[in-house]
Parts: C-alpha cells; sequence; structure tokens
C-alpha cells in the first residue's frame, strides 16, 4: 500500500523530470511512494517525458492540466488525487532536496506532528547555492508579512517544500483560494485548528533547468492570496482585482489629462486655435484610451495572468474587445446613475451604483470574450 505520495508542480521542466525521480527513489528506499507531476501543458514535452518514465516505472504518474495555470492549484489537484494517507509537496527543479522527505515523514507519522515544513531559513539551513540575493531578500521580507498578517509562526511560510497528512489537506481542501503560488501559507491561514508545525533546515539549490512558475506576477500574486484571506469570502478575488486594476486606470487617465492640458503638450502644440471644451474632449479622449490600454495590459499580465494573451494579433483583438466591453460598461454606468437619479436617488449614491454596476458589466464581458473565462 502506497504510504507517501509526492506531488510535483511543473512547466517545462522536461530536463529535470529524470534527476528528480532518480533523487527521489534514492531517498524513500524501503518506503511505498508515488510522484504525481501536475504539469500546466508544458511546451517542452515535460508530460510526454513523464508518462515514458511511468511506462517502467508505474509508481510515476501526470495529470497534465489544460486551460488551467498556477502553482497552488496544482499542488491541491495533486494532493487530492491520491489515495495515500500522507503527502509532500516540493518542486520538481532540483532545488528542494528529498532526502528530507524521510524524516519529514517521520515527524508526522510516528512523532505527532501535523505538517513538516523544509525551511530555508531555520538554524542551519543554507541558501548559498541558490545564488539569488534579490529574490532571496524578497522572500525574507514575504516572509515577516506573511507571518505578521496570518499569525503563522514559521521561519519559513513561504516554503514550497512541506509534508502533511491528506486527511488534513481534504478537511479544508474547499475552502483553499489556489490562488498564486504558497500553498503552505494558504494552508496554514485556512485551518481553524493550530497545526503543530517541525521545521527542517534545508540546503536551497539553484534552478537546474526549466521555468520558474513564479514569473513576474509573484510579489502580485504574495498580496492577492493575503487579500483572498481577508475578503475572499465577501468578494471574489478575480473581480477585486479588476477592481483595483480599474482604479489604478482612473489615476493614469487623470494623469494623462493633465499632461495634455497643462504639461509638455499645453496650448503650444496639438491644439492650437481650438476652443476650450474642443481642447478638453480631445485631451479626455486620449486619456482615457491610454486608461483603457493601461487597464488591458495590466489585467492581461495580472488578473487574468493565467489565461495571458500572447502575439501581436491576439493581443491586439483582445484589446479590441476589451475597448467594446469598456464602452458597454460605460454605458450600463451612465444609464443606471440617471435612473437612479430621476426616482429621487442622491446624486452620490447615483453615480457610485453606476460605477459598481459598469464594474461588474466590464467584468463579466470582458472575462468572458476577451479571456475566455466564465
Amino acid at each position: 500500500m502506497i504510504k507517501l505520495a509526492v506531488i510535483l508542480p511543473t512547466l517545462n521542466e522536461r530536463a529535470n523530470i529524470a534527476p528528480c525521480v532518480e533523487r527521489i527513489a534514492a531517498a524513500l528506499e524501503g518506503v511505498a511512494w508515488e510522484a504525481i507531476f501536475v504539469d500546466d501543458n508544458s511546451k517542452d514535452g515535460t508530460s510526454d517525458e513523464i508518462r515514458r518514465l511511468s511506462q517502467s516505472d508505474p509508481r510515476i504518474r501526470v495529470i497534465q492540466r489544460i486551460g488551467r495555470r498556477g502553482l497552488a492549484s496544482a499542488a491541491i489537484e495533486g494532493m487530492l488525487a491520491t489515495a495515500a494517507p500522507y503527502v509532500a509537496v516540493m518542486d520538481a527543479d532540483l532545488q528542494h532536496d528529498p532526502a528530507l522527505l524521510p524524516q519529514m515523514l517521520a515527524a508526522v507519522d510516528a512523532e505527532g506532528y501535523d505538517i513538516a515544513v523544509a525551511s530555508r531559513f531555520a538554524e542551519g539551513a543554507s541558501t548559498s547555492e541558490w545564488n539569488a540575493p534579490r529574490r532571496e531578500k524578497a522572500s525574507g521580507i514575504a516572509n515577516t508579512i506573511a507571518r505578521k498578517v496570518t499569525g503563522v509562526e514559521l521561519s519559513d511560510p513561504m516554503s514550497g517544500m512541506f509534508l502533511l497528512r491528506a486527511e488534513t489537506l481534504r478537511a479544508d481542501a474547499h475552502r483553499l483560494s489556489g490562488v498564486g503560488f504558497k500553498i503552505l501559507l494558504d494552508i496554514m491561514a485556512t485551518v481553524d485548528t493550530p497545526l503543530r508545525v517541525k521545521e527542517f533546515p534545508m540546503n536551497f539549490s539553484a534552478r537546474q533547468h526549466g521555468e520558474s512558475k513564479l514569473d513576474q506576477t509573484v510579489a502580485f500574486e504574495f498580496l492577492v492570496g493575503l487579500y483572498d484571506k481577508w475578503l475572499g469570502r465577501w468578494i471574489p478575488t478575480r473581480f477585486a482585482l479588476f477592481g483595483t486594476v480599474g482604479a489604478m486606470g482612473v489615476v493614469v487617465q487623470l494623469g494623462v489629462l493633465w499632461v495634455m492640458l497643462h504639461g509638455v503638450f499645453g496650448e503650444r502644440f496639438v491644439y492650437g486655435n481650438w476652443s476650450e471644451s474642443v481642447r478638453f474632449n480631445v485631451a479626455n479622449t486620449i486619456a482615457a484610451v491610454a486608461a483603457m490600454t493601461f487597464n488591458f495590459v495590466l489585467n492581461n499580465e495580472l488578473t487574468y495572468s493565467d489565461k495571458r494573451l500572447r502575439g501581436f494579433l491576439p493581443l491586439m483583438r483582445g484589446w479590441a474587445k476589451f475597448a467594446v466591453t469598456c464602452s458597454l460598461g460605460l454605458l450600463t454606468n451612465i444609464g443606471s446613475a440617471a435612473v437612479l437619479k430621476d426616482i429621487g436617488i442622491h446624486d452620490v449614491i447615483a453615480v457610485i451604483t453606476g460605477i459598481v454596476l459598469g464594474s461588474v458589466w466590464n467584468f463579466a464581458l470582458s472575462s468572458r470574450f476577451v479571456w475566455g473565462r466564465y
């Protein structure tokens, strides 16, 4: 009977798979184990390489995800796909040392701990081989914030390597956000009963091959994860991100408008003998297009990072669709505010309601027709 399932989220890591399996097999000799790779449809044939290895070793399995992306959600899917009583999560990029797994398993299985964590910052740990001082500093800052916000007392609550009982995960899997990339933080902040934790110092190595699942949105997704734990039960996280980007777009529009009217352009260049109203309308149109473009780019990179549009033509088509949806949202905004005003609602309340309804409309249409999400 399988005792331990090792879950390994992957993205374009074909060259890492065989060495990773060899290291896991050597570390877990004498333990009944399986390795479940959860691959986000890698373009380099990672899934095919895993299937090739599974032909000679049935302990190796792959879940190839189509149209979904994200380390946290991949880890959750993998942990729910096994019958093993214990599950471990680690990276397949050879940065995590599987030699720690037997000790971590013993801590949870025999010593009564709920979760074992491989820490980059515990006494005796080392990150010298990582050789990424900026990422190391950023991880330290993120750890400090995570401890303050969640109350999780760990030296490394952002660790990507940990082990726990499968039943602990399954009991609260429906409450996990699956947002971002730090599933350990998600678990620790979600489970109501305090978890008994044992940390193991880890020698964190440099990535050997492949592509990190932590791209330029890493800091953003960290903040998203924290937000989801605070308010996600009341406001859908993706809608909140969409609204946040929209608010930033307002600032961009006002900034561009000021530059067009009073900044480097002023009255000397574009406007000539135009009247005040024409000058304002032209400047505001340019500012609105700039803000809309800003919103599209940011939503494409952040809010819909798992559905990013890539390539010149897809981006242009997406931008055009986004422009149309924003126009319809504007009509919803103005129309609903006018109706509320006509029935005697206070101006401020009518305007705010119009903004909210327009935002919901923009979000719904953009999700469906620009980024293809219902």
